[in-house]
């Protein structure tokens, strides 16, 4: 039985599940990235300024300092 416990418990380390890696500002909010470059592109960015807080407050929100 000793065995059968040995080689289920060889998966991964406990360690390595409680580690995750830092988001990286640049795959945070990609919803609020797409519409606020897609208005950019499209209309220019002095009519996109809701759209830019917005992506602002979503990167705020995930400790981003912008």
């Amino acid at each position: 039985m000793s065995s059968l416990a040995a080689a289920s418990c060889e998966t991964q380390p406990p360690s390595t599940e409680n580690e995750k890696k830092p988001l990286k500002a640049c795959c945070a909010c990609p919803e609020t990235k797409k519409a606020r470059d897609t208005c950019i592109i499209e209309k220019g960015e002095p009519l996109c300024q809701d759209l830019i807080e917005a992506h602002k407050e979503c990167m705020r929100s995930l400790g981003f300092k912008v």
